[in-house]
Parts: structure tokens; sequence; C-alpha cells
């Protein structure tokens, strides 16, 4: 296992190495501090003056990958490659273009975004599994029909729907829930609990649909045969079989939800005014503020990556048949 796991890490070394050049290319060739420094300042009446000011109150004044002024190690220390990129390695993620801290940002901001996505990835689990089992028990009637037509029309409804409708029943027209903001301390449930509602609630249609498939799929197997000609109850065949060898490929799809788990719903966030990482993420768009960008996108790479690695060793859980070498 620890020989599998320090390989993995070396794998996944050179894919963060060409994130971080593909993001450094972008961010600061294809978009040059010049090119920031107006967006920053305005196309209009800004100086030269103003232009080196800007970019040297954020070290963007420094060569991009070799200092010639410099002296010995510093040649390549004293680069915005260094500075700005590869500090990224570290978790360095240095300040940000309006001067704030950001890896203080993060971690202030990572808890509002894990108290929504934690709950709606484990209550979306367990109900959308839940509810595909129950059709598949009841495959091939009225009620599989229904379902099938039910599903359809929640994966049709846009996500924007289930905000609005949320915010107009229980906040507006019921009060039970505020329309939006966040508290501290527990007083922050009452704001957290319609985003996790809508969460769970517009994700039914597409993950119940996906597990349902999964389900048919294994259902059809000899080994399920096997155990039904041995007189064991449908129910059972369900839970003790089919979803036993059906946790591989659910696992593999929770793996693209685990980066929507620490970044926050971006849409969400928003409309709800919950400071958290999804938030952060768009208020840096709008504000123009690439160095909060650069960080965000280095730090998806790392999550996903340690997303792809857990789910290996999780599969070893699930079916002792696997074995990490």
């Amino acid at each position: 296992m620890t020989g599998y796991l320090i390989r993995r890490l070396l794998y996944a070394l050179p894919i963060l190495i060409g994130v971080n050049l593909i993001t450094f290319v972008l961010f600061f060739v294809v978009n040059s501090p010049d090119d920031m420094a107006r967006m920053h300042l305005g196309q209009k009446r800004v100086t030269p003056e103003a232009i080196a000011a800007w970019k040297s109150e954020r070290g963007y004044d420094l060569p991009l990958l070799y200092n010639p002024q410099a002296q010995g190690l510093q040649r390549m220390t004293e680069t915005i490659f260094f500075q700005k990129s590869l500090k990224l390695f570290a978790f360095q993620f240095g300040l940000s273009d309006a001067g704030r801290d950001i890896g203080y940002d993060i971690s202030q901001r990572m808890w509002p975004s894990l108290a929504i996505a934690v709950p709606v990835l484990v209550v979306g689990l367990a109900f959308n599994i839940s509810y595909a089992l129950f059709i598949v028990f009841f495959r091939a009637t009225s009620i599989d029909l229904g379902s099938a037509v039910l599903l359809v029309i929640l994966m049709s409804i846009s996500g924007l729907f289930y905000i609005i409708a949320g915010q107009y029943l229980m906040a507006k027209l019921w009060h039970l829930v505020p329309v939006s903001g966040y508290g501290q301390g527990l007083d922050s449930l009452r704001f957290l609990l319609l985003p996790v509602i809508v969460g769970v609630v517009s994700g039914i249609g597409s993950g119940t649909r996906w597990y349902r498939t999964l389900f048919l799929e294994e259902i059809g197997r000899d080994y399920v045969r096997t155990a039904r000609a041995k007189g064991l109850p449908e129910h059972l065949v369900l839970f003790r079989h089919v979803l036993r060898n059906a946790l591989i490929p659910i696992l593999t799809g929770v793996v693209a939800i685990l980066l929507l788990l620490f970044m926050g719903s971006l849409i969400t966030e928003s409309f709800f005014g919950i400071p958290g990482l999804g938030s952060y993420t768009i208020d840096a768009i709008n504000n123009q503020d690439f160095a909060i960008v650069r960080a965000m996108v280095f730090l998806g790479a790392v999550l996903y990556i340690l997303g792809l690695i857990l789910t290996d060793i999780s599969y070893t859980l699930v079916d002792p048949r696997v074995r990490l070498r």
C-alpha cells in the first residue's frame, strides 16, 4: 500500500507541473502583467507610470523566467515563475491582487463550503441509491414507468429553478428559513438548510437515473440468477449482491463530486450569499483578481488527484479481489 501511494503521488507530480505550466502561460504570457494592470486600472487614461506602480506593488514587475540583474540563485528565484507559480507546490498562495492573504481566505471559506457540500453529498447519495433500489425492486411496473418519467422531468429543470422556487416557497411564502446570508456557529444552520435541500433535490433526477442504470445492469448477471435460484428473497438480492457489486462504479462516480465537495457550488453559494470557496472564486473572476483564480485552479487539480487516489484505496475496501501494487 505504501509503495503504491508513493508511486501514485510521483505519477501525480507531472500532472501538477503540467497544470502549473499551462496556468503560467495563460496568466503571464498570453495575458501579460501589463494587460492585468490595464484591466484593474481601466483602459482609459491609464499612464505607463500607473501601470508600473501597480505591477511593482504586486510583484509583477519581475522577469518571467530569468532575472539577469540578480546574483547567483536569485537569478531564478527573483522571477514571476518562481514567486507566483512554483510556490504553489508548497501551498504558498501569496497575496491576492487586492492585497489579501489567499491562504488565510481559503482556510476561512472552506468551512462554509464543506457545511453545504458534505450534507448534500451524504444525503443525496443515500436518497438516490435508496430510490434507485426501490425502482429496480418494482421494475417493469407502473412505479418504474412513473419514476422514469419523474426523473426525466427533474433532470430537465434548470438548477436555477430549484433555487428560486426554494427561496420563494420556504423563505418568502412559509418563512421557514432566511432567503440568503450566513451566520456564525449554530446560527448558521438556519442559513444552510435551504441550500442543502436545494442541492439534494436538484441532484435527484440525474443521480437516481445513474444508479438505476447501474443496478439494472447488475441484476441481469449470472450471480444474481444463482442467488435467486437458492431461494434468496428479492430485497436481499438487491442489498447483499447487487448493491455490493455496484459499489465500484458508484465510488468512481463520487470522485467527480469530490472537487465540488471542497469548492462548493458556484451558483448556490452566490445565490444564497454563502461566503464559501465557490463565491470566493466567482468574486475573484468578477474583480479580475488573477492571483486568486490561479490559486483555485491549482488547488482544484490537487484535490482531483487526491480524490482519484482515495477512490483507488476505497476499491480495496469494497472488493477484496482488488489489490494495489
